[in-house]
């Protein structure tokens, strides 16, 4: 039998059953709570109470341990440390509360991990866990906040109808298999930056804040909450749906390989350097507003319904596949001016506008695209609204644009020409 001591990858002294095991040693005899005599573990069990310390850390725990022990604290155990512990059967918590903090960081779960029916009142800690089958939260009320960092879920993870008083953390998660979180409370919102979704993921009708940042959706993903949702710079190899309700929507720099569906609710939404590989649509409800499509790559993208009088345009890729419908402009003011530059008399008829158009009547910003000479913003005619009185405002507004962008005496030309025309056509 080997002596007891430090495990160089443990904070606590290890079992000295053999050099093998981690788990944490009891006083006086060394051992682990899996590895006592019968006559001790009976023993040990009646030092169990509930509401007090549970400290299982390291031990390999079968489904009559587990049984026995939470039977043994009246299934309300306090303080529970689980850490490293590895469960070799199923792990059933229905009916179970814990009364303190749980910490199972790094523990392994090699049969279904079921924390159906469970309540905790503290905060739970499952950083760096693997689940080698079927993990269920449906339906569990935790108190405090609870961490899947760095988790892998291997098989099908349910957390749908779960309450997180003080959020929920997934940061670099694995999900393999199919992830619904439909109808959960996120408290103080969920964190996904990082996070791999390798099946279906269905994150419906989600109460509170969420971060996708940087996540790989290899499959179909379906978002949507009430709270802000943010998917900057994610990857989705198949489906994105996304829909939200009095909030805002922070897509910038997404890349989405099948189709994108956006709905906002009067919400708001970014989509500036997204790639969207597939046919994509965003459709608006109530007073919704889409802020940006700069340097968007999209060969098909449908708007309806929303307010673009802020949206800015510069260096979308593929103008020519937007269609709009039913949205929203800036208006310009009607009347004549007289400056110090060519051409002095001009005449400004009420149309409307691209929000690209404003910065630019003296109010450049040099690191803005479509502000530099360089980079002249030109909205093209298949971006423009259907009617006829839309495509005739937003050539002039192309005009405008490049024209202010420094491209020659004869942009400003035809400029005046052109606004004289619409002036002229304006009043028949």
């Amino acid at each position: 039998m080997a002596r007891c001591g430090y495990h160089p990858c443990m904070d606590w002294v290890t079992c000295a059953y053999s050099a093998a095991c981690t788990g944490v040693a009891r006083r006086p005899s060394g051992l682990c709570l899996a590895h006592l005599a019968p006559e001790q573990l009976g023993a040990a069990l009646a030092e169990l109470s509930p509401g007090r310390l549970l400290d299982l850390r390291g031990i390999t725990v079968t489904s009559d341990l587990l049984s026995m022990v939470l039977e043994a604290t009246g299934r309300r155990p306090g303080r529970t440390r689980l850490d490293r512990a590895r469960f070799t059967g199923d792990v059933r918590l229905a009916g179970v509360t814990f009364a303190g903090d749980v910490s199972l960081d790094g523990a392994r779960f090699d049969r279904l991990a079921s924390f159906f029916g469970a309540r905790f009142e503290g905060n739970v800690s499952l950083a760096g866990v693997r689940f080698g089958r079927e993990l269920s939260f449906h339906g569990v009320t935790v108190r405090g906040h609870v961490s899947l960092d760095r988790a892998v879920m291997a098989r099908d993870a349910l957390f749908s109808q779960a309450v997180f008083g003080h959020g929920l953390s997934c940061e670099r998660a694995r999900f393999d298999g199919y992830a619904t979180f439909d109808g959960a409370r996120l408290g103080d919102g969920a964190a996904f930056r990082g996070a791999r979704f390798g099946r279906t993921l269905s994150f419906r009708k989600v109460s509170g804040h969420a971060g996708f940042e940087a996540a790989h959706f290899a499959a179909d993903a379906y978002l949507s909450a009430t709270g802000r949702l943010s998917a900057t710079r994610a990857r989705a190899d198949g489906l994105l749906d996304v829909a939200v309700a009095r909030c805002g929507v922070d897509l910038r720099h997404v890349e989405v390989a099948g189709p994108t569906t956006v709905r906002l609710t009067d919400s708001q939404a970014d989509l500036e350097g997204a790639v969207l590989r597939g046919p994509a649509t965003v459709t608006g409800r109530g007073r919704s507003t889409l802020t940006s499509l700069r340097q968007v790559e999209a060969a098909s993208l449908g708007l309806s319904g929303l307010d673009l009088s802020a949206c800015r345009f510069a260096g979308l890729s593929h103008p020519a596949g937007v269609r709009v419908k039913d949205c929203t402009f800036a208006i310009t003011s009607r009347g004549v001016r007289m400056s110090l530059r060519w051409p002095m008399l001009r005449w400004f008829s009420r149309r409307r506008s691209a929000a690209d158009e404003h910065p630019l009547r003296g109010r450049a910003d040099p690191e803005e695209p479509g502000a530099s000479p360089g980079r002249p913003a030109t909205l093209h005619p298949g971006s423009r609204p259907g009617d006829r009185a839309g495509s005739a405002d937003f050539a002039s507004t192309s005009l405008v644009v490049r024209r202010r962008a420094g491209h020659g005496w004869w942009l400003s030309l035809s400029w005046l020409l052109y606004e004289y025309a619409l002036r002229l056509d304006r009043h028949r």
